[in-house]
């Protein structure tokens, strides 16, 4: 797809046009399957190394090189729109966490049900709890028009119950948002989108569940309908049986589902009250260590809430709780120091990495150093045997995160080489990080260079760069 063509179909997004350009060319005359989506956490979005990333963007370009083509993303910023842009030939495909609940005119079909959501009733902890719809009376429910939670509001009306709808192109944060600042009482969002936004609005609480469970889909335009959807059923079957979609799904849902109120809460607080004082150090070790200066904090963060005088009753000590051991490997003069532990922690880190076997790629490659830093380099080489026992990918953090906590099984540790250890700590560790390192991201910006070899974002030109 031309750049040229690129922007007159963006400006026509834009504008709601009536006149879009022509239709795109077939996967065999162009090569490229190109793909209409959302901005956004469950779908597609600029990772902390500028890089695209996303379920949907995972899925949509490993689909690509099943069909042996090049994957192009064009965004909407109103899902809204989906439908139009589709009828209007403007896209292969629709992959935007879309719920297969309507049916759609002009010869649009759904593909393969691949996730599922379902639909809540979120409203702020500490008031009356509401069980149905009957509690509700009197209370301003908020939902974004045009969704499948509006429909499910209006059809049959639920009486008694006022609906504010915000415009469709809002993102289920900021309607949560509103909840939370009590510019509306409730919301009606689905499951999946909740999970990944509560961490920032620990207030809040799932009040009851609404309807059914609803499938997602991708939804497909009449270009190339029959090939697409013909590849598309043995596609997403396959990465069913080989365990990649559960991977996938857990790798951009799973850490934050096992993530609690409390511990977003505590992090915020401490966001406000510690985090200014601290900032340069970890902004130094990012420039001496190349990895994100926001990772750090998080690893921090996990290890002491940021104390620089935590000890632990094993010797462990510091803000980043070194070892004796291992600061004196690094040359840190004073674990006590915040700067000096924060440098050190940084720099066992980037060490850890170097020691992971060059084809494991990021983010794999970051998790599983994690994991060594907690357990050591030589327990988490025992979990990837573990791993390659079990005919799982030892290369995949999900797959050894499935093992790890082997390694304190009395079965299991005899036979391996480091003998015991805590995995599940490890285990625990990890995911605490990944979600501290979310929230970071999302309310701090960048500093310093980005890592070597990746090239800092430009303005959003509403198309991926090349598939990683």
């Amino acid at each position: 797809m031309s750049g040229r063509r690129i922007i007159a179909l963006l400006a026509c997004l834009a504008a709601a046009c009536d006149e879009a350009p022509p239709p795109i060319a077939r996967l065999a005359d162009s090569g490229e399957l190109v793909v209409l989506t959302v901005n956004g956490p469950s779908t597609y979005f600029e990772d902390a190394q500028g890089l695209p990333s996303g379920l949907e963007y995972d899925l949509a370009t490993m689909f690509a090189m099943e069909l042996k083509v090049r994957p192009t993303f064009v965004l909407t910023d109103n899902p809204a729109n989906i439908d139009r842009v589709l009828r209007q030939g403007q896209a292969h495909i629709a992959a935007a966490a879309l719920a297969r609940h309507f049916d759609f005119p002009g010869g649009l079909a759904w593909g393969p049900s691949y996730h599922n959501a379902q639909h809540q009733i979120v409203c702020r902890a500490g008031v009356p709890k509401a069980k149905r719809f009957e509690d509700l009376a009197g209370r301003r429910i908020g939902v974004i028009e045009e969704s499948v939670a509006d429909y499910l509001l209006t059809d049959p009306p639920k009486l008694g119950v006022p609906i504010e709808r915000l415009p469709p192109g809002t993102s289920t944060a900021d309607l949560l948002e509103q909840v939370a600042r009590e510019k509306l009482d409730c919301a009606l969002v689905e499951s999946t989108r909740y999970t990944l936004a509560r961490r920032f609005f620990p207030q809040l609480e799932v009040a009851f569940n609404v309807g059914k469970p609803v499938d997602y889909a991708w939804l497909v335009s009449t270009i190339d309908k029959k090939r697409i959807l013909d590849a598309a059923a043995p596609f997403f079957e396959r990465i069913r049986k080989d365990g990649t979609l559960k991977r996938l799904i857990d790798r951009y849902y799973g850490h934050a589902a096992r993530f609690t109120a409390v511990d977003a809460g505590a992090l915020l607080e401490q966001i406000a009250a510690q985090l200014p004082t601290l900032r340069p150090h970890f902004v130094e070790a990012e420039a001496a260590s190349g990895i994100d200066w926001r990772l750090i904090a998080a690893i921090g963060y996990q290890e002491s809430h940021w104390d620089a005088k935590a000890t632990s009753p094993t010797g462990v000590r510091g803000l980043m709780m070194l070892t004796e051991e291992t600061a004196e490997r690094l040359q840190v003069k004073d674990r006590l120091d915040a700067r000096d532990s924060i440098l050190g922690g940084a720099r066992y880190l980037a060490l850890l990495k170097e020691q992971l076997p060059p084809r494991i790629a990021e983010p794999d490659r970051t998790w599983l150093a994690l994991a060594a830093y907690n357990i050591g380099i030589g327990h988490l080489e025992d979990a990837r045997v573990l791993a390659q026992r079990a005919n799982l990918n030892a290369d995949k953090w999900q797959d050894v995160r499935q093992v790890i906590v082997k390694l304190a099984d009395p079965d299991t540790f005899p036979s391996l080489r480091h003998g015991y250890a805590r995995g599940g700590e490890a285990m625990q560790l990890v995911d605490n990080i990944r979600n501290y390192y979310d929230i970071l991201t999302r309310m701090e910006p960048r500093e310093g260079p980005f890592m070597p070899g990746i090239v800092e974002p430009q303005a959003s030109s509403k198309v991926s760069p090349p598939a990683r």
